[in-house]
């Protein structure tokens, strides 16, 4: 079943005229909404006259070429027809219902489609993209990060592909967290054919958003605007696995150009699908993730008291008898030097010292200036 779930105040003539302007070649999202703004409204472009609009600034004659034609008009027409018959939803750039970090993005969508269950009131927002050719251990931690995130229902977003993508929002339905997949095509296919099995479960559980037409097929460049509305939408962007280049890499480089956060998963140095995690890092592109305590600490994203015992379970790796020991001390007495831990704990301070590295990589805890050492 396609549900609706636009609350758009929008009137029929109103999305027709910004269907209209979707369609005009030479008028992309940018001068769309310059347009839009400028006007008041996406019927009021076309009731302005043409030396109006070409005194706007980077406004020329080329910009304005073919927004009179009647066959953009007949086009719109037709896409709309399509939106009322099968009750798909649509999100404007200026209503309340679009994606709110999405919105701030200035080449972002004038307007998107969607269908499904979707509701991003008040929700965190993150995107896991990655290799197609997912490895055992890119599937593993996957599983894993989804597992330890899901205590705070993150809204987990991702391109409904193979590997990294599919695997992040069946996992995402594994533990009962909303799902989005944002599609390189209209609403009216899904691509890869292979996971139409899953459309079903994402719907119940999240929804699809494409900024595509019902006429729009899977080309290699759609993708590519695609990863925009991933990287746009979320709090931060998750790279799982991916070789030196990929559709990932381009969509942490927009999340990057957006100031969002970007993690990164390590991988060793020989492994073809860590090549290109390994390197965000070495670049500073990317924080490195190791778990989901990482992005939890670094995104401040508050963990409610109640919470506490259920989260320290699932977002912590399991420790063994000595980090227990240690990672107990750190939480009952706050930050502590190497020293102190050692004697408290009964330990070596070489084994402390080695555990502290440990338990650092684990994400449980972090080294403070003036050698301290906290729990997280």
């Amino acid at each position: 079943m396609w549900i609706t779930m636009s609350d758009s105040q929008l009137s029929e003539d109103e999305l027709i005229a910004l269907l209209r302007l979707q369609n005009i070649p030479n008028i992309g999202d940018v001068i769309a909404k310059k347009l839009i703004s400028h006007c008041g409204g996406p019927m009021a472009v076309f009731k302005d006259k043409r030396q109006q609009l070409l005194k706007i600034d980077g406004i020329g004659t080329y910009t304005l070429h073919g927004l009179y034609d009647t066959e953009h008009l007949e086009a719109a027409q037709q896409e709309y027809e399509y939106i009322q018959r099968n009750n798909l939803g649509y999100s404007y750039f200026m209503e309340e219902d679009y994606p709110a970090y999405l919105k701030h993005c200035i080449d972002s969508p004038t307007l998107l489609f969607r269908r499904g269950n979707i509701d991003l009131t008040g929700r965190r927002i993150i995107s896991l993209v990655g290799t197609r050719n997912i490895t055992s251990y890119g599937m593993a931690f996957c599983e894993r990060f989804i597992e330890e995130i899901a205590p705070l229902d993150p809204i987990i977003v991702s391109g409904f592909a193979y590997g990294v993508d599919i695997c992040a929002q069946k996992a995402a339905i594994k533990h009962g967290l909303q799902t989005i997949g944002c599609l390189a095509h209209g609403l009216n296919q899904i691509y890869p054919k292979v996971h139409a099995k899953y459309v079903s479960d994402v719907e119940r559980n999240g929804g699809f958003l494409t900024e595509f037409w019902s006429t729009s097929n899977p080309d290699r460049e759609n993708f590519l605007k695609r990863n925009r509305i991933i990287a746009g939408m979320s709090e931060a962007t998750v790279v799982i696995e991916s070789a030196e280049r990929g559709g990932s890499l381009v969509t942490a480089d927009i999340a990057n150009s957006y100031n969002r956060d970007v993690f990164a998963v390590p991988g060793r140095a020989e492994d073809k699908f860590s090549a290109g995690c390994n390197n965000l890092i070495k670049q500073q592109k990317a924080q490195m993730l190791t778990s989901a305590a990482d992005l939890v600490y670094l995104l401040g994203w508050e963990v409610e008291k109640a919470e506490s015992k259920t989260l320290q379970k699932q977002l912590f790796i399991e420790l063994d008898d000595t980090e227990q020991s240690i990672y107990s001390y750190l939480q009952k007495d706050g930050k502590q030097l190497l020293d102190s831990i050692a004697l408290e704990c009964k330990l070596p301070i070489f084994r402390v010292s080695s555990t502290l590295l440990n338990m650092e990589m684990k994400g449980v805890i972090r080294p403070l200036p003036g050698k301290l050492f906290e729990a997280i």
